[in-house]
């Protein structure tokens, strides 16, 4: 009896510390980051907006009085630093897109930067001096960079009705 007692310890243990390998398998969850955003005007979503390159593209094959009904995001530049009525968008390192807000029913914080997407209609459009001067006079400039402004520029432009704030 002792015997098979022996015999069973030891065959126990031989099987206990025998080198089982195990496949393990992992499993790895594709996280989607969720984006927060502050909403203005009317409500939208970040869903199929084009990238400010994309749309420069388009921009560039517009003439003036073209207009696209679109969805695009881009960076802030500029924010008119007297009520938020405006804004201006980074379109490529080289060209800017000028936003105004549709029937002015909705502003942007005056501090307002980093990334939005901007859905309304983009056309083409050449803006006077006297306009420009006072763009320039609402972002702060001085009064010997405003009296510099003698032509008027062709612009890139949007009329937004809705707007999304990365957070």
């Amino acid at each position: 009896m002792k015997k098979l007692a022996l015999f069973l310890t030891i065959g126990l243990a031989f099987i206990a510390c025998k080198n089982e390998s195990k496949n393990t398998e992992t499993i790895v969850e594709e996280v989607k980051e969720e984006i927060t955003y502050a909403s203005f005007g009317m409500e939208i979503n970040d869903a199929d907006a084009l990238e400010s390159n994309r749309m420069m593209e388009h921009y560039k094959s517009m003439k003036e009085g073209d207009t696209i009904n679109s969805k695009m995001r881009a960076k802030i530049n500029e924010v008119c630093s007297a009520k938020g009525c405006w804004m201006t968008l980074d379109m490529d390192g080289e060209n800017e897109v000028m936003v105004k807000f549709k029937d002015y029913g909705f502003f942007m914080p005056l501090n307002a930067e980093g990334e939005v997407v901007v859905n309304g209609k983009a056309y083409v459009s050449e803006i006077s001096v006297e306009e420009l001067r006072h763009y320039a006079e609402d972002a702060g400039k001085s009064k010997e960079e405003i009296e510099a402004i003698t032509e008027p520029k062709r612009t890139y432009s949007f009329e937004a009705d809705g707007v999304l704030l990365k957070q």
